[in-house]
């Protein structure tokens, strides 16, 4: 049978939520062998630890052009990923595809991801689903059971700390991990520093600074050996990195301190049973990049708070923590909804407010544009937020006419600017940035035009 090939040239960590995808794939395209083009520096030292895919490193790609494949789904980003998607010969692409110098991106799942870039404060649809919703149904998600972490004796009182992270605002300072492991040496913890070679002279500061006997790996263990001396943890505390994926992939328990430009809703600990500590704060409510200046949201992040939390969470249920989250976060874990779709449920009793009602709202909407579910869940989490945020209800829906107003001068005009995205209310970005995509993506064409004002029409008769 023809193989199907996957390029999955980000990061670490973008490799092993592709992971699931493999598991999917494998069950939806029974015989058909899966190809992997990655990074070999990722991809060998993961190898036993993937479901079983054959990789190619990138060196190695011009192999791809000679064989006639099933499927090519690009998930990378970069011209050399785009135009061997294009040259390839497949029954069916998804992802963005380069042919006759033209960019396109094949598959409505793999656009609104494309849509999500610098607009993904209303997301909910995690990364690792993201991958696999344009070929995988639904109904093959919902039937993947994970395993919940493991739990090992309580005289294992080890716990690891993973120090890096890509970028400097998403992972706290020197000062902190110093602080927390001293905290945690205090409660009969041992914390264990963890990195790569990267993280080797961050390892050695935190270490001076705590002053106390803590174990410093850093750059000391390969992902192999990561993962199996994660086997001896009880907890692994991380920011959002590949180190953090590749805990939850091979069950060690995670609490992700979720900081900077990241949302947790898509590249949160994937599999059930882990938690999340992120700022409440307004511009962390999904943030793509910054704008309000470097690690003003770390400040929420308290490292005896934090060592308070890890030892609640290995001697009792997940429930009982609320009272011990730090004012200015929100503690949730990781699971998943009624659909069967990614979820992070929060831990405290707070009503939801306008932010989560309309992340809910959105969800609803797109899914059920997408053919995930009928209309009454778009209309039952419109009814909740109507019911709950009135004046919030009533500016949404004053402010939908000039999306129509915009789509008709564009229609005229026969293209739309940036600024129909941009000057958008943020509520109704989510909407303008997939429609500016998708008549671009399709030359504004006729055809896309008309569907652009069918999405409008539709949100307009879900919100009446």
């Amino acid at each position: 049978m023809k193989p199907i090939l996957v390029l999955q040239r980000r990061r670490m960590g973008d490799l092993i939520l592709s992971f699931p995808l493999f598991l999917w794939l494998r069950r939806v395209f029974p015989g058909h062998p899966i190809q992997v083009a990655a990074e070999e520096h990722f991809f060998r030292p993961l190898a036993l630890l993937s479901p079983q895919v054959s990789y190619v490193p990138w060196s190695g790609t011009e192999a791809l052009l000679r064989q006639d494949y099933r499927l090519v789904l690009n998930l990378s980003a970069g011209d050399q990923a785009d135009e061997l998607a294009g040259q390839a010969r497949a029954e069916e692409k998804l992802g963005p595809v380069l042919e006759n110098g033209a960019r396109r991106v094949h598959g409505r799942w793999q656009l609104y991801r494309q849509s999500l870039i610098q607009n993904n404060r209303y997301n909910r649809f995690h990364w690792a689903e993201l991958n696999a919703l344009d070929v995988v149904p639904l109904a093959e998600l919902r039937g993947t059971a994970f395993a919940e972490p493991r739990r090992l004796p309580p005289d294992v009182v080890r716990v690891g700390l993973f120090l890096g992270a890509s970028d400097l605002s998403k992972r706290p300072g020197p000062a902190f991990w110093a602080e927390l492991a001293r905290a945690l040496l205090d409660r009969g913890l041992r914390p264990a520093l963890l990195g790569g070679p990267a993280e080797r002279a961050l390892g050695a500061e935190v270490k001076r600074i705590a002053a106390a006997p803590v174990l410093d790996l850093c750059g000391r263990l390969g992902l192999k050996e990561l993962a199996a001396a994660g086997q001896t943890f009880q907890l692994l505390v991380t920011p959002d990195t590949g180190p953090m994926h590749l805990a939850a992939w091979t069950g060690l328990r995670v609490l992700n301190l979720s900081m900077g430009n990241v949302n947790p809703w898509e590249t949160g600990p994937y599999q059930p049973g882990h938690l999340v500590l992120r700022p409440t704060a307004s511009c962390a409510q999904g943030c793509w990049s910054c704008t309000r200046g470097g690690t003003r949201c770390h400040a929420a992040f308290s490292a005896r708070r934090t060592a308070s939390l890890v030892h609640s969470m290995l001697s009792g249920p997940d429930e009982r923590l609320e009272r011990l989250t730090p004012p200015g976060l929100a503690l949730s874990r990781s699971d998943r909804g009624p659909s069967g779709l990614y979820r992070l449920t929060r831990l405290d009793r707070r009503p939801p407010g306008a932010h989560r009602l309309l992340s809910r709202f959105w969800q609803a909407y797109f899914g059920r544009r997408f053919g995930l579910w009928d209309e009454r869940t778009p209309r039952s989490t419109w009814a909740e937020l109507a019911a709950t945020q009135p004046r919030l209800a009533e500016a949404f829906t004053d402010r939908l006419p000039d999306l129509g107003r915009g789509l008709r001068i564009g229609l005229t005009r026969g293209s739309l600017e940036n600024s129909f995205w941009t000057d958008a209310p943020l509520m109704l970005r989510p909407l303008t940035g997939y429609l500016l995509p998708l008549l671009q993506n399709r030359d504004f064409s006729a055809p896309a035009w008309a569907e652009s004002l069918d999405w409008l029409e539709d949100l307009l008769a879900l919100t009446r």
